[in-house]
């Protein structure tokens, strides 16, 4: 199983694209941290069946990642932005002007 700042971030992107009752028992233990045996127990399944459905939407939300990027997509532009920051941190105290160029191609990298 994935981390859990691993599923929620998964989630974020594609959870809409999982079934209602999907959704819920993820949430249920990605979220709301509720045992296995407490959902089973609340939606009239096994413990195995939940477990089950977890490792099954762990699964179809890691295809969506492996097929869309939008996860990585994302982590590499928040970089690129953390890096912007810090150049132009950098050239504010420095009154160096000439990160301006790095600035630039940065930014224009993260427009594509």
């Amino acid at each position: 199983m994935k981390t859990i700042g691993e599923q929620a971030m998964l989630y974020d992107f594609y959870g809409e694209l999982l079934t209602e009752r999907q959704r819920q028992i993820y949430e249920n233990v990605v979220f709301d941290d509720l045992s296995l045996g407490e959902i089973a127990q609340e939606e009239g399944i096994s413990r195995q069946g939940v477990y089950d459905l977890i490792r099954r939407c762990d699964r179809i939300l890691g295809e969506y990642e492996q097929k869309l990027g939008l996860v990585e997509k994302f982590r590499q532009t928040k970089a690129m932005a953390e890096q912007i920051r810090s150049l132009a941190e950098h050239a504010k105290t420095e009154r160096d002007l000439s990160l301006l160029d790095e600035i630039e191609r940065i930014a224009r990298e993260i427009s594509t």
